[in-house]
Formats: C-alpha cells, sequence, structure tokens
C-alpha cells in the first residue's frame, strides 16, 4: 500500500503518546476539541466514550478508537457521571513525564492509553479528512495486530527502558496504520476518493504506479498496461472510486510533492520541476499555480519550513 505510505508521509503523520489515565470507581472528564487526530486504547476495566452526535460507546479492554477530526468528548466510567472539563494543554505543560493522570477513587482498575496524531493539513492530498468522525475497533477474541501492538505500547509505558520514548513514538505510528488497514478493509465507501480507490486491485495497482514513479511519463494506456486491464476499464473504474481521472491525480499527487519540497527546502524551482516530472520549469509553474493560486516562489515564501537537506525531503525511490 505504498499510497499510504506515501500520503502519511506527505502529511508529516507524527504520533505521541499524552498522559495515560489511572481511574477508578466514578470518573469523569470533558475534553475539547483540539487541531490534532485523538486516540484511545483501553488496556484494562472500562470506560464510556461519547461525542456529540454519536452513540456513546462503552469501551472495554482491547477496544481502541480514533477521533480523526479531534472531535470534543467525553470520556468517563458510565454514562451518568457528570464529566469535569480537562484542560490537556495546561495539564501536559504541569506533569511530570511518564506521570499517569488519576481519577476516581482507589481501586483504579482501569487504564487507558491516550495518544495525539499531528499532520500537515496544507496537502491536498487528504486522509484524516477523508475519515469519519469516529472509528471505533473493538477488540478481537481471535487476537489482531492492534491488540498486540497495543501490549507492547502498555508494556513499555509501564516498564520504560532505554530509547522508551523512541519505541513509544514508533509504536504509535504503526497502530495508526494498523487502524487504518481494519477501516479501510472493512468499511463500505460511498465517497469518492484515493483511499476507495486502495480497495480495489485494479486501481489500487494504478495508484500505487504513480506513487512509486510519480516523475514517470504515465499516461493512461501505461498505467492500463500496469494495471493489466483495457484503457476504457480503468478510466472507469478509476474515476468513479477515486473521484479523478488518473491524470488528474497524477498532477494533483505531482503538486503535493513539488509543495513539500518547496516548503522544506532551498532547492532550485527548476530541479523541483525535473524531480516530480516536468521538463520545463514554465509548464511547472502554470501547473502549480493553477493548484495553489501561487506561483512557486511565492508559496515558498508565504509557507517557508526551516530547511533540511534536499536528498532527505526528495519523493522515495522504490
Amino acid at each position: 500500500m505504498s499510497a499510504l505510505e506515501d500520503v502519511l508521509s506527505l502529511a508529516g503523520v507524527r504520533g505521541s503518546l499524552t498522559t495515560p489515565i489511572s481511574a477508578g470507581n466514578r470518573w469523569g472528564f470533558e475534553l475539547d476539541a483540539v487541531p490534532e487526530a485523538a486516540f484511545h486504547a483501553i488496556t484494562a476495566g472500562v470506560a464510556y466514550l461519547s461525542v456529540p452526535g454519536h452513540e456513546t460507546i462503552q469501551m472495554l479492554p482491547g477496544d481502541v478508537v480514533l477521533l480523526p477530526h479531534g472531535s470534543a468528548h467525553v470520556f468517563a466510567s458510565d454514562r451518568e457521571t457528570t464529566p469535569v472539563h480537562f484542560d490537556r494543554y495546561n495539564h501536559v505543560r504541569s506533569r511530570t513525564p511518564g506521570e499517569a493522570l488519576e481519577a476516581g477513587s482507589e481501586p483504579r482498575s482501569t487504564n487507558v492509553l491516550c495518544a495525539f496524531y499531528i499532520h500537515n493539513l496544507t496537502t491536498s492530498t487528504a486522509l484524516f479528512e477523508l475519515l469519519p468522525e469516529v472509528i471505533y475497533i473493538p477488540a478481537n477474541p481471535q487476537g489482531s495486530a492492534i491488540i498486540e501492538v497495543t501490549k507492547l505500547l502498555a508494556q513499555e509505558v509501564a516498564r520504560p527502558g532505554m530509547a522508551t520514548n523512541t519505541i513509544i513514538d514508533r509504536l504509535i505510528d504503526v497502530l495508526l496504520i494498523h487502524i487504518l488497514r481494519e477501516w479501510i478493509a472493512t468499511t463500505e465507501f460511498t465517497r469518492a476518493s484515493w483511499l476507495r480507490g486502495l480497495t480495489d486491485p485494479v486501481v489500487a495497482t494504478a495508484l500505487n504506479a504513480i506513487h512509486a514513479e510519480p516523475a514517470r511519463e504515465w499516461s493512461l494506456d501505461t498505467l492500463a498496461e500496469e494495471a493489466r486491464v483495457s484503457r476504457a476499464t480503468l478510466s472507469r473504474r478509476f474515476s468513479a472510486l477515486v473521484g479523478q481521472s488518473p491524470g488528474a491525480y497524477l498532477v494533483s499527487w505531482r503538486m503535493d510533492l513539488a509543495a513539500q519540497q518547496l516548503r522544506e527546502t532551498d532547492e532550485r524551482i527548476a530541479s523541483i520541476a525535473h524531480r516530480v516530472g516536468y521538463t520545463s520549469e514554465f509548464a511547472f509553474s502554470r501547473a502549480f499555480t493553477r493548484a495553489f493560486d501561487l506561483a512557486p516562489r511565492a508559496y515558498r515564501e508565504a509557507n517557508r519550513l526551516p530547511a533540511r537537506p534536499a536528498s532527505s525531503a526528495a519523493p522515495k525511490e522504490r
């Protein structure tokens, strides 16, 4: 699923563990909306999650929930408890690293892991915006990768050692991919998007080919040959599932790659144009301006980030 990997990378998706919750008896928190995606996993006990407009979810050990839009929500021991407002930002600033947030009273038999995923909202190839407000994945009695990764995460939090922070961050990122895999595999999509395209083997082959070699001179013929179908079949299925023609998607992805280069490197515009498949800087500038309503130089000045070496920001070779 190289397309999914590439979009996660381009959007700079990065997970971070926040304060774990250790709770007992009656307790409840009301959390404000945040710009990041929020994540909760129950490792022991029971908790109830309420998001306005959605049914309350009873969460048991092994259950996980992702709130892709960072929606306001209530997390509590039961449906009746009146929650207290929780200021996450002030708490994070004041807490001791690794310290659990204790709630309710002894015995504290409910344990919750909480994390957030930050991501870049400027890319046109959206990810979190395509996801529903709530993704709830109950524990699989037969076991699953999500359960196994959550166990590893809980063990690392409980017994930290060398490079614990790095291990925790990597595990949180792995969790997101497994959540997305399971959600994609079990969802009946109604909205056209590149994410929906990944559920179709023909369209997924074409999408992954584009992501593997974005600078290649792809045409409907060469993409159809890659997917081993006719031009008409690929065109029909790609447009129906992705909502764009293969050519339009290719241009959009190239522009997102170029925008990343402009934001994060000082590489010459002509070199960026070549890197994303344009032999003419003029043609590239015209396409970029059409996509972002800003010429490449103006976009760079308005969105410049601290520079890093051009080679590390380049699209991956496969």
